[in-house]
């Protein structure tokens, strides 16, 4: 019998009888002969018909049980078998069963290869370590809060950590591992982010290029990490950009980088005369396509963090990230009176707004030496020299006072 399966309907069932529901198709329930009314659903697998028991009634409500079949019906369609699931001892997938998933039908398919990266990472060092075990659909808000919180020292990462969670939980809803509208990471409160400044400044520059000097003989980094770290600051590169840079992609004829893909899409970098030279003087392995070689055979550095810390503990500089190098590239453009559309070209930015966060992190110096260039000039156009103008604007903020 085809009805909306309803409480009372259910028990009025007498063993043998069972009911299939007009709202959520091949969802139904049976009563056995032992008397008990169980929640069940139909589905095909190829040409197989399957049965899965939902629950029995008393245990589960209706409504309850009309939600479930809902999202286990929703996982067949993704491909999910809950009977097969279950005589596995797999009906109950865990977070890292989740983030396998994630990795594997989302992200690689649809991310480029860097954001891949740093899902991995996060998953890794922040997620797993946490929730790996839990089931993917017994996390609660709770769990995902504590595990935000702590990680409150960090906001950048942590808020990361919590729009991927977000990710993975909205499509395990999808494929039928949650109840709809049950996203644990719903209605948690980012964390307030607060931009960097940081660039080099003062005698950092020449500190950190005696640290990179120094740094192979010292066994602080392989020479292509050097080089790494040399060629994201003479270019303002991104980090994944010069990682993943192959020596097809240098053209030294027309000193500049063609990538064929990187955060933009495809991106030409100009290379000035240093870059030229620390490019031409880097080591190459045959059989390595890449220019920042790592240890494995033919593969890329995939780490520059330790290298990087050990340099610029090194320089004297515990506070500045790999980033603050592309920062710096960016800010001294803006100091050397380039235009906002001219920096963003360098950068391969493409929106004007990211460009616009360069200039706001010009150093005090240059400023200072403009105000004196204009006072400069003013003086010299009243006939006086710049000692006079300045006595004369200090007396006029006395008098104010």
């Amino acid at each position: 019998m085809r009805i909306r399966i309803t409480k009372r309907k259910v028990e009025s069932l007498r063993p043998g009888q069972q009911l299939w529901d007009t709202e959520v198709l091949g969802f139904g329930c049976r009563m056995t002969p032992d008397r008990m009314r169980s929640y069940v659903i139909r589905y095909r697998v190829g040409r197989r018909r399957r049965w899965f028991t939902i629950g029995h009634h008393g245990q589960i409500t209706t409504e309850q049980a009309r939600q479930q079949a809902r999202t286990l019906l929703a996982g067949v369609l993704t491909g999910n078998d809950p009977a097969q699931m279950k005589a596995s001892g797999a009906e109950a997938p865990t977070v890292a069963d989740l983030a396998e998933r994630y990795i594997r039908d989302y992200a690689e398919a649809r991310k480029k290869p860097s954001s891949v990266y740093e899902d991995r990472r996060l998953l890794a060092n922040r997620i797993l370590p946490r929730l790996g075990r839990i089931a993917a659909k017994d996390v609660t808000r709770f769990d995902v809060d504590r595990l935000h919180q702590g990680l409150r020292e960090t906001p950048y990462e942590a808020n990361r950590v919590l729009a991927l969670l977000s990710k993975m939980f909205n499509l395990a809803e999808r494929w039928g591992l949650r109840t709809d509208g049950t996203n644990p990471c719903r209605h948690i409160e980012r964390f307030r982010e607060h931009p960097r400044n940081r660039i080099l400044s003062g005698d950092e520059p020449s500190r950190l290029g005696k640290a990179l000097d120094e740094a192979v003989q010292q066994n602080l980094a392989v020479p292509s990490a050097v080089t790494a770290i040399k060629i994201l600051l003479l270019t303002g590169a991104r980090l994944g950009e010069i990682l993943r840079l192959r020596w097809d992609q240098v053209d030294f004829e027309h000193s500049c980088l063609r990538l064929p893909d990187s955060k933009t899409g495809t991106k030409t970098i100009p290379l000035g005369g240093a870059a030229l030279q620390v490019l031409r003087a880097a080591t190459r392995f045959e059989g390595n396509p890449h220019v920042i070689w790592g240890s494995k055979e033919g593969a890329h550095l995939t780490d520059l963090e330790k290298p990087w810390r050990r340099i610029r503990a090194a320089a004297g500089m515990k506070d500045v990230r790999l980033h603050d190098l592309r920062r710096t590239f960016g800010s001294l453009g803006a100091v050397r009176g380039m235009g906002l559309k001219v920096v963003g070209e360098l950068l391969g930015h493409r929106d004007s707004q990211t460009t616009a966060r360069y200039y706001s992190v010009v150093p005090s110096d240059p400023i200072k030496d403009a105000a004196e260039r204009i006072c400069s000039e003013i003086a010299a156009s009243l006939g006086q020299d710049t000692g006079k103008v300045l006595d004369f604007a200090n007396r006029a903020r006395r008098e104010a006072v």
